[in-house]
């Protein structure tokens, strides 16, 4: 009888819609949502604003996240997932313009086009209607329009220096658009420097965590003010800057009381990055930890080794990240599961940590802030119960280990830097939710640094450095010790996961071939006239002295050109890979215009000249 009611009622309910009219399949939207009405008050542009951070988050978050791609093609980092072919490995083969180009077992090269022109996007929406918006007054208007241009201009400083000429866009796309053309690099440039001068003056420095600063602008405008040889300019925004944001120098989290932890687990922690005290953070991705079904960054899973399937010296099991481990052996909860998609070189774990760095906090030499595959145990339980003599004690690594895992799953990290608890989950190889810092006022020091370089002030540049390498117990350089390198060094031990690396090297690469100015390092000097190489046939050349970034790179990882190689893939990479190629999709779909490739990919026989902002 109970279901022969509930058929009645579902008969009844659906003759009733038919009956009289059809009105009842005419949509009622219980609200319109039209650019026209959206961008009327404060809150549509600034929920257009949160649009642009998204982007922001999503490069250095998940798994296989865009960040990694940008590691690994420089000299800190290598592609470490051995058990499959088709990552960046062999350049030469995996990127090139028709590969799979946004995808985290390949690459993430393409994502960088996609998602930056995605944010480009939005923030043209604000800079096109600000003036129908209404607004409390004159300020907040300047501030949204200001933030509006610091979103435009973070992505165009990366496509810039990721793939050279490109599109560019300062108007609200309305429809689907198939005539772009590439333009200038360095006439769009000079108009970002325009924009970023807009926004430094009309930005305020007091605003929520993960908003656009006034100091945020400063950083963006002071890097493009170095690509376009204003050195003066960058060490004054600079001064400003670090004066009204100091380093922090003193243990100031809860981290102080617990054990193994030291100042820079304190400033990296999610506590510090969330503790208003703060002073030397100043642009962040904002994350909400304990969030249930928020997006993980996965930081512990992409960054370090693969422990689990390290055997014994006798070939048994080793290590396991059950619940069922003794507390002393734990692993999983202590430093996180890996899966090594970024292996650290032995440029980042060894090279540029010197007697210099023997009390430096960053360092390898201060075991509670790197670990080692050789500081953790063998906790198989299955070990104990057998009475196998290796149970509980330090991992060694067994010489019959295959390159594959031998890559994969042997080096150190900076665990200070990595480590993101997740209380919501038992699985805590996934790294939980953190804030993470964009800019810091210690780039800022080494900013000024390499400004005074250019300038060739080796003591002003000795200077800015020791401020940043004072805080972490490293001892003073001086003068004499100065070169490229010094700051290169500084930056990789300050900004690992934090910087672009690959954006940062091609930013100098392209300063050193702009100014012609000598590079002290490899005793030779370059030219925008051959940057990428000469192109054609030959395009995959190995050749040095073209280009810095291929000559920093090819000397310092020790995978790269080197005959590393694994069943799948063999190390490499070319002078032309300096810039990336433009995805052969956003190509071929451009059908009344022409977007240039570039120099060694295919393609680029096609190219035409350039546009210049402002030309029609």
């Amino acid at each position: 009888m109970k279901n022969r009611n509930i058929y009645i009622c579902v008969v009844v309910a659906f003759l009733s819609l038919n009956s009289c009219t059809d009105s009842w399949l005419e949509p009622k939207p219980l609200s319109f949502h039209t650019p026209e009405d959206t961008y009327v008050g404060v809150d549509g542009f600034e929920a257009t604003l949160s649009a642009c951070e998204a982007e922001m988050h999503d490069e250095y978050n998940g798994d296989g996240c865009a960040i990694l791609t940008e590691m690994i093609q420089s000299d800190i980092c290598v592609e470490g997932t051995t058990d499959k072919a088709g990552p960046q490995m062999d350049m030469d083969k995996s990127l090139l313009p028709d590969m799979p180009l946004d995808n985290m077992d390949y690459t993430r090269v393409g994502w960088y086009w996609t998602h930056g022109y995605k944010a480009i996007k939005s923030a043209n929406i604000i800079i096109a209607r600000i003036d129908e918006g209404k607004f409390a007054n004159e300020e907040e208007k300047n501030r949204i329009l200001g933030q509006a241009y610091f979103h435009r201009a973070y992505w165009y400083y990366k496509l810039v220096h990721q793939f050279g000429d490109v599109p560019w866009l300062d108007y609200e796309l309305s429809e689907p658009k198939t005539d772009f053309y590439s333009y200038d690099r360095w006439s769009i440039l000079e108009e970002l420097k325009r924009n970023l001068e807009y926004s430094y003056q009309n930005v305020p420095d007091n605003v929520n965590r993960g908003k656009v600063s006034k100091s945020a602008c400063g950083v963006l405008l002071m890097k493009i003010n170095m690509c376009l040889g204003h050195f003066d300019e960058a060490i004054q925004i600079g001064q400003s800057i670090v004066a009204e944001h100091p380093l922090m120098t003193t243990r100031f989290t809860s981290n102080q009381n617990k054990p193994k932890t030291n100042l820079m687990h304190d400033l990296h922690s999610v506590e510090a990055k969330m503790d208003i005290s703060n002073t030397e953070g100043l642009m962040y991705i904002v994350s909400y930890p304990n969030a249930q079904g928020s997006v993980r960054s996965q930081l512990m899973r992409n960054t370090i080794p693969r422990i689990v399937g390290v055997t014994t010296p006798d070939g048994m099991s080793g290590i396991v990240y059950t619940d069922n481990v003794e507390s002393q052996y734990e692993i999983n909860k202590t430093y996180g599961r890996g899966i090594g998609r970024a292996r650290c070189t032995n440029y980042y774990q060894y090279t540029i940590w010197t007697e210099k760095e023997k009390n430096d906090l960053r360092g390898v030499y201060n075991r509670d802030s790197w670990i080692s595959p050789s500081d953790l145990y063998y906790n198989d339980p299955t070990l104990k119960t057998s009475g196998n003599i290796y149970y509980g004690t330090h991992l060694v690594k067994n010489p019959a280990m295959s390159v594959e895992d031998s890559i994969r799953a042997w080096y150190q990290w900076p665990h200070y830097k990595l480590y993101v608890p997740d209380p919501l989950s038992s699985s805590w190889y996934w790294g939980g939710e953190t804030p993470m810092y964009i800019y810091r006022s210690a780039e800022v020091y080494l900013l000024m640094a390499e400004a005074y370089y250019w300038k060739e002030q080796p003591a002003k540049v000795a200077e800015m450095l020791n401020i940043v390498r004072d805080r972490a117990g490293a001892a003073s350089l001086t003068a004499s010790e100065i070169n490229i390198g010094s700051i290169l060094d500084e930056r990789a031990r300050e900004l690992y996961y934090e910087e672009n690396r690959h954006v940062e090297i091609t930013r100098i690469a392209f300063t050193y071939a702009r100014t012609g100015k000598n590079c002290e390092y490899f005793g030779r000097s370059y030219s925008l006239d051959n940057i990428s190489g000469p192109g054609g046939a030959g395009s995959n050349i190995k050749q040095e002295g073209i280009n810095f970034w291929y000559d920093w790179v090819n000397a310092k990882n020790n995978f790269y050109n080197k005959g590393i190689k694994h069943r799948w893939a063999e190390y490499k990479i070319s002078v032309h890979h300096l810039l990336w190629p433009v995805p052969a999709s956003a190509i071929n779909a451009n059908t009344k215009g022409v977007i240039n490739q570039n120099i060694g990919y295919p393609g680029a026989e096609k190219n035409v000249e350039p546009l210049k902002v402002g030309q029609l």
